[in-house]
């Protein structure tokens, strides 16, 4: 089978980058997800927020799913549900499903697999191993794709957005809140989510807490009896009983396909390195959304798929889609506290990334820092003061892109005081 396109993922980046590609007038689009229903996370968010900045209304998150596979369905896509992407080689893609194991030959390929939550287990969270331990994603499938009720206390692991979506649903199931915990100093959501939690619900956060280890039931059937946090200032230990735990944020890429096919990775976001076209270091290879900036609101990464669209619609209308990228690739350096940036490459020609700038991300709190891009030694922009918070979004303007020299070195982009 030959097709034009094959989009990897049918959650907001992929679906919006398959309606925007017809559009565009691109033939075929094939978009393989492996599970049975497309749309993605918003699928089981059942809070609304959702479509704002690329819809212009605002939805529920399963309504937002439905409005985006509706629309590229109804712009010509193809949309294979229940099929895994195993494969991805030059110009070729392995799709395996139930009917059997399948190579379609693809003159460009974006990847759009999102990211998921860190398990208790990637996180290195010692102790038992009973039941009642899961992700926010986890935690909204069992509820509102489920049905599934979960009385008695829980305890949500984090305090960012996510976090206080997580209370959320575990308030619709039936639990009771214990807290918010966070190692960091504070709680890293909006002001009004924390009050929010606060006024509605009387969920406190405790900030300066870390999780020490998962503790069991000693008796037949098992089960969860709590979980033992420590203060990471002093080290004192308490025990608290529950009989959930949720592990929020901490977010990684679902990368395994992008390293399986040998592209250049960014250690920062550790998902495929692109440049502000979404290009990747394979040619006619892209990736847009949750992939390269895990993770910014579903809308972000909608408008992020819609991007690669357009550079991928350019590139195939060349006839020789390789060529777009002659020239160096620029890698886009952060230094701490700064975490990542993205897009974290420089291509040639370079093009604006999507909406006209980067996103970063912090490991500390800092109040009025300013970003400062060099390259060489020469200072390219300097920001005006930002408030620099763990888990949130930080924005650069991209407007210094045509200073840079396409001959030169790294960009470098550190914070200095305002």
């Amino acid at each position: 089978m030959n097709v034009d396109v094959v989009v990897v993922g049918a959650g907001p980046a992929g679906l919006s980058a398959a309606a925007e590609l017809r559009r565009l007038g691109i033939g075929s689009v094939l978009v393989a997800d492996r599970e049975t229903a497309a749309g993605g996370v918003p699928r089981h968010s059942f809070h609304t927020g959702y479509g704002l900045r690329d819809l212009h209304r605002v939805m529920t998150g399963p309504a937002y799913a439905r409005a985006l596979a509706a629309a590229a369905g109804a712009a010509g896509a193809e949309l294979r549900l229940g099929t895994t992407v195993t494969g991805l080689g030059p110009g070729s893609v392995t799709l395996t499903s139930a009917a059997g194991i399948e190579t379609v030959r693809a003159a460009a390929v974006l990847l759009a697999t999102g990211c998921r939550e860190r398990p208790r287990t990637a996180r290195l969270v010692p102790g038992d191993r009973p039941a009642g331990v899961m992700t926010t994603g986890e935690l909204q499938q069992r509820v509102y794709l489920g049905g599934e009720r979960r009385p008695g206390r829980a305890l949500v692991i984090g305090a960012e957005h996510v976090s206080f979506s997580a209370a959320v649903t575990l308030e619709h199931a039936g639990a009771r809140v214990v807290a918010l915990v966070t190692e960091h100093a504070r709680q890293q959501s909006y002001a009004a989510f924390r009050l929010g939690a606060a006024l509605r619900w009387r969920i406190p956060v405790w900030a300066g807490w870390a999780v020490r280890r998962i503790v069991g039931r000693r008796v037949a059937g098992g089960g969860l009896a709590g979980v033992e946090v420590a203060d990471v200032r002093t080290g004192a230990a308490r025990f608290v009983p529950c009989d959930t735990v949720v592990f929020s944020g901490d977010w990684i890429p679902d990368h395994e396909l992008a390293r399986l096919a040998g592209l250049s990775m960014d250690p920062g976001t550790r998902g495929p390195a692109v440049d502000t076209a979404l290009a990747t270091s394979a040619a006619c290879v892209f990736a847009a959304g949750n992939l390269v900036h895990a993770a910014e609101t579903a809308d972000t990464a909608a408008l992020s798929g819609r991007h690669a669209a357009r550079h991928i619609a350019a590139a195939l209308g060349t006839g020789e889609p390789g060529a777009r990228r002659p020239g160096a690739r620029l890698p886009v350096l952060v230094a701490p506290p700064l975490r990542w940036i993205s897009p974290n490459v420089i291509g040639t020609p370079c093009v604006p990334p999507p909406l006209g700038r980067f996103v970063l991300r912090s490991a500390d709190f800092r109040r009025a820092a300013r970003l400062e891009v060099r390259q060489d030694g020469r200072l390219l922009a300097r920001s005006r003061p930002a408030r620099l918070i763990p888990e949130r979004p930080v924005h650069l303007d991209a407007g210094w892109l045509a200073r840079v020299d396409p001959a030169g070195g790294p960009i470098r982009v550190t914070t200095g005081s305002a």
